[in-house]
């Protein structure tokens, strides 16, 4: 079997380093540099012709973030390795994913496309804001769960007479498998987004007096939605509100806003993407394990599929 070989670019080298340490094996040199005016250069500073290379890069604003990505991906193409495959944690420019309005563009279906142009031959990632992203590739895609280690951690504080709530109705399939899990009530909340980044709630559809809530969700932006909806909850008569999300993006204040808020007791977050600072209501529960056992796994041509079931 060829040899698996780990690179990574500079949106995440800390998750990147942990999942290189699960593997046992050292990042490959790579060297990436900026000129002047910005412009990203990159080199392998060692050989990878023949091998079966795993890029990990998440592409979180800003947009340099994805071209360090597709660079990095034509450079190995270029240095003749095997197999290409991108890791992307957290799949940025997602959130576009149909026509919503006339005139718009399609970003996700744009950023499949350029990925596969740039050369990977596959895709690993975690949590798309929409599962049917994934039919935007015409390569092979591994959509991996963070609920696999967020349930974990769920089941660890002992939760009793729980409700799981979806923030919107895009996020009740989501919140309806951690339910199940763990044998809680589903509620739902009415929200409305009058323009971009501002969410207004005007139902909570269900019962949460006197249960802890916990808020499951894909992506953390402004932390508006969150903070509305566990003001919202606490209204309602929830006796305690906590947070379950895999990719935080905390853009703006949104970190402030998530500690000024005396409705939220805490939220566990992934580290898909690196917080600017740490925050002693944000718990962040590592993914590493989870994408080195899917890296292992591929490298392996073996089935990833037990690594979507949820073991207590």
């Amino acid at each position: 079997m060829e040899e698996l070989k780990i690179a990574a670019g500079r949106s995440n080298p800390e998750l990147a380093q942990r999942i290189a340490d699960a593997l046992g094996c050292p990042l490959t040199d790579v060297t990436i540099r900026n000129f002047s005016d910005g412009e990203i250069w990159v080199k392998y500073e060692e050989n990878i012709r023949g091998v079966d290379l795993f890029i990990v890069q998440s592409t979180f604003a800003p947009a340099d973030n994805l071209l360090e990505l597709l660079i990095l991906i034509d450079a190995a193409r270029r240095a003749s390795a095997r197999r290409i495959t991108a890791v992307i944690p957290y799949f940025g420019y997602a959130r576009q994913d149909r026509k919503d309005q006339p005139r718009v563009s399609i970003t996700a279906k744009l950023v499949a496309n350029l990925i596969t142009t740039a050369g990977a031959d596959r895709v690993i990632t975690m949590d798309l804001h929409s599962p049917q992203i994934q039919g935007f590739f015409d390569i092979p895609m591994d959509h991996l769960y963070a609920s696999t280690v967020l349930m974990r951690a769920l089941w660890e504080e002992h939760l009793e007479n729980v409700a799981v709530v979806a923030p919107d109705v895009g996020s009740a399939r989501l919140a309806r498998s951690y339910a199940k899990r763990l044998d809680a009530e589903l509620v739902l909340v009415d929200k409305r987004r009058p323009q971009h980044n501002v969410a207004e709630i005007l139902h909570v559809i269900g019962d949460v007096a006197g249960k802890d809530a916990v808020i499951v969700d894909d992506i953390i932006d402004t932390a508006g939605t969150l903070v509305h909806c566990a003001e919202a909850l606490v209204r309602a008569g929830a006796r305690r509100v906590i947070g379950a999300c895999t990719h935080a993006v905390l853009s703006g204040n949104a970190i402030e806003r998530i500690e000024q808020s005396d409705a939220i007791a805490y939220v566990y977050v992934t580290d898909t993407i690196p917080l600017r600072r740490s925050s002693p209501k944000l718990r962040v529960i590592s993914v590493a394990q989870l994408f080195a056992e899917a890296i292992l796994r591929t490298h392996q041509n073996t089935s990833i599929s037990s690594l979507f079931e949820i073991v207590r």
